[in-house]
């Protein structure tokens, strides 16, 4: 399937029903008085996460949705029934943004989480409530209030906990596939992957994380160029980032280059995405004899000035792939127990507050 991660739809909330204008008319009843019952309210519009869908590309062949209108209201003081709402199942991960606006409405992370987008009308009034003392027979009602009609921007970023980055051909797809059940495309020229991948680590009981492997990067990527850099919104939430670079590309290249080009990508697109913790994982030391691997492997780290952790692999023969995920397991397990820890030093009313809201 496609891999398909913005949308545009159209919701429509229903209006609420009208008010009516009634009499009682009985035998034997000479003062019946009004009894026009309200509209009933129209139906809202929900999106739902579901971690069942991965892709938005329903939204492609359907891009309006309606709720139902509240009926009006009838005689005999009866409301009007209230409109069904309507609910739009999108994959974990999606952000919603208002078109008209610019606003972000909310941000779906985990399965089963609603957002109400369009809210339904109110029903209108009947000529029951305008009675008095005064006018004990009065000719008027309201109409229900229209619903909200929205123009929704969707946009999947994937959920992950450590993202992949590098050039074309460095061999990101070859280490997912090594370490994970995911099975990406992989091949001997550029671009080979065309939309991003997600990958479960698995290292035993309780020990696993998810990978994602991003199309690969070129310098003036976001000026448009090779992919672009749109699918860098999929490694924005993640914890830790893999920076994948191939020792001897068959361009004769300098790998430090290449490291330095994604780095101003990375600035362009987002400062704190650059910021954030990034390894560096020198991929296909295969294509070394074994015993200059070593040389070339701190030579490039040398002349980077490279400070955090590096790796020297070979994802396609398997060699190293596994330490590198071990490592990155302890890295991911001692992030969560200092965020447990700050949050057992907050006050009771302040963690309760941060219960359930939506980041």
């Amino acid at each position: 399937m496609k891999f398909v991660d913005e949308a545009i739809i159209k919701v429509q909330a229903g209006d609420g029903g009208n008010g009516c204008i009634s009499f009682r008319r009985e035998k034997f009843i000479p003062f019946g008085g009004p009894d026009g019952g309200d509209g009933g309210s129209g139906g809202s519009v929900w999106l739902v996460a579901d971690e069942g869908l991965n892709t938005l590309i329903d939204f492609r062949h359907q891009r309006v949705f309606k709720a139902e209108r509240g009926q009006n209201g009838m005689g005999s003081q009866m409301y009007g029934k209230g409109g069904e709402d309507t609910y739009i199942r999108v994959p974990v991960g999606t952000v919603i943004t208002n078109v008209d606006t610019d606003e972000t409405i909310g941000d779906l992370t985990q399965h089963g989480q609603r957002l109400l987008v369009a809210q339904g009308g109110k029903g209108g009034l009947g000529n029951i409530h305008f009675k008095s003392s005064v006018n004990r027979a009065p000719r008027k009602a309201t109409p229900g209030t229209p619903g909200d009609v929205r123009e929704l921007k969707m946009e999947l970023k994937l959920l992950a906990d450590v993202g992949l980055l590098g050039f074309p051909n460095a061999g990101k797809s070859t280490f997912i596939r090594a370490v994970s059940a995911a099975t990406p495309r992989v091949a001997d020229y550029p671009f080979t992957t065309l939309h991003p991948n997600l990958g479960v680590v698995s290292l035993g009981t309780d020990q696993s994380f998810v990978i994602a492997d991003i199309p690969g990067l070129i310098e003036g990527a976001a000026d448009g160029a090779g992919l672009g850099i749109q699918f860098l919104r999929h490694v924005s939430r993640t914890r830790l980032l893999l920076h994948v670079v191939d020792i001897a590309p068959l361009d004769e290249s300098d790998p430090v280059d290449q490291v330095h080009a994604i780095e101003q990508e990375l600035i362009k697109f987002d400062p704190e995405l650059f910021e954030r913790p990034r390894w560096l994982v020198l991929n296909k030391a295969d294509v070394l004899p074994e015993d200059e691997r070593q040389a070339v492997a701190e030579d490039i780290v040398q002349r980077l000035g490279w400070t955090q952790p590096w790796f020297l692999v070979s994802a396609i023969a398997r060699e190293n792939t596994m330490p590198v995920c071990q490592q990155v397991q302890r890295f991911l397990e001692a992030q969560h127990m200092a965020h447990q820890e700050r949050n057992d030093m907050l006050p009771g009313d302040v963690r309760l507050r941060g219960e359930g809201a939506v980041e």
